[in-house]
């Protein structure tokens, strides 16, 4: 079971008071809060072992370099990747989709498919978009339903051996829902297809197992479960970062230099040129033990009540609207309420020291799909509570009275 007086109690920044209100923080989709241990693992790494990793002799560098490849091999085991060197640090999920996409123009020609889902992030549309003009290939779309499902019939027959690579999220970010990811990678796979899966909306909210959803690459997020911003993952087959090329050239990710031609290190190092930012990568180590401490199952399980409890409340405010209904969802309420603009709401209940997020969340051809300008997004983590909720609801009400 899950405590949430403990757990509360690790996250400084919910003793903050906005608009002299007690912060309410309901924007988790968009950024999670940090626990005491991580924000003093960042000053720690400062404090004692600060030097550049992999290139040198002397002892800080040894230090550092061990804990960054400990906090690689955490996140490892974490989401049971086969090899530690399929574990990449990246800046994020949007430069993990971006070193994929880019290394995928050597696979995909003119002729070829990339396939994303109509409930994609932005950053999973934009590159394969700049591949397929690049390559002449077109870009397929998994359509939805109005319950905010993706069609897997439709999916099934846009399925053929055109395709490359399909790319898909496992959770949306504007919708909240759970996709079936394991089917998608396993039709995939059928017709020759890899598979990248964007778990940025995931990874707070459960383990992936890689190696069980067989996919081919998993980006996620360093700052949404509980991280530093700047830091992130990408895990890769062997056999596919074997194949693909370097994203970025410069130091680290070489064996050999001349001005006759380069060979390029081993993995990982391939893919990780330059200077990373080390104390991210330290301490996403310690955001990913800060979370196995707590439980994904206890984390998920207190979420969906929050889900629960969340929807019920909001459906009694007459006039909303939840976009986004899918039977398999996690913590996150998208709504709007009668034909009151999403900012007007956000901007009243942010007043009373609740933030939430309001817009198109990165995601417009799903505002498109809806016929609406956006919505007014609550996306709860296992640190709220159900009278946080009440404060919310109370809120609207509010915002919907002085603005009707």
């Amino acid at each position: 079971m899950l405590d949430i007086n403990a757990v509360r109690a690790s996250f400084p920044i919910l003793n903050e008071t906005v608009n002299g209100k007690p912060l309410v923080y309901f924007d988790n989709a968009a950024t999670s809060q940090k626990p005491k241990v991580v924000i003093d693992a960042v000053a720690e790494y400062y404090n004692t072992i600060n030097s550049n990793i992999h290139r040198g002799v002397h002892t800080l560098s040894q230090l550092a370099t061990d804990a960054y490849e400990v906090s690689r091999q955490k996140i490892q085991t974490h989401i049971n990747a086969k090899h530690g060197h399929e574990v990449l640090f990246t800046t994020g999920t949007t430069h993990g989709i971006n070193l994929v996409a880019s290394g995928f123009a050597k696979f995909v020609k003119e002729g070829d498919a990339v396939m994303v889902s109509a409930m994609e992030h932005h950053s999973n549309i934009v590159p394969w978009q700049m591949l397929c003009e690049r390559a002449g290939a077109t870009l397929l779309v998994i359509p939805m339903n109005e319950n905010g499902e993706l069609i897997i019939e439709e999916f099934e027959k846009l399925l053929t051996e055109k395709v490359k690579i399909v790319a898909v999220n496992h959770i949306s970010n504007s919708l909240g829902t759970i996709n079936p990811i394991k089917h998608i990678i396993d039709k995939a796979h059928q017709v020759g297809a890899a598979v990248l899966i964007d778990g940025a909306q995931a990874a707070p909210h459960l383990r992936p197992d890689v190696q069980a959803l067989d996919c081919d690459f998993y980006a996620f997020s360093g700052h949404k479960v509980c991280g530093p911003t700047g830091s992130g993952i990408l895990y890769g087959k062997e056999e596919w970062l074997n194949k693909l090329p370097p994203y970025q050239g410069g130091g680290e990710m070489i064996k050999e230099v001349s001005f006759d031609g380069t060979t390029y290190a081993d993995l990982p190092h391939k893919f990780e040129a330059g200077t990373p930012n080390i104390a991210g990568g330290i301490v996403l180590g310690t955001a990913i033990d800060y979370l196995n401490s707590v439980g994904l199952d206890n984390i998920n399980a207190y979420e969906q009540e929050l889900l629960q409890y969340g929807t019920e409340k909001l459906l009694e405010i007459e006039d909303l609207k939840i976009i986004g209904t899918a039977k398999q969802k996690t913590s996150v309420i998208s709504f709007n309420v009668g034909s009151i603009h999403p900012y007007d709401i956000g901007s009243i209940v942010d007043k009373m020291g609740i933030a939430v997020r309001t817009g198109h969340h990165c995601t417009q051809p799903v505002m498109q799909f809806f016929d609406i300008p956006g919505t007014v997004r609550a996306s709860f983590s296992f640190y709220n509570t159900k009278e946080e909720i009440d404060a919310l609801v109370a809120a609207v009400i509010k915002a919907q009275r002085m603005l009707s």
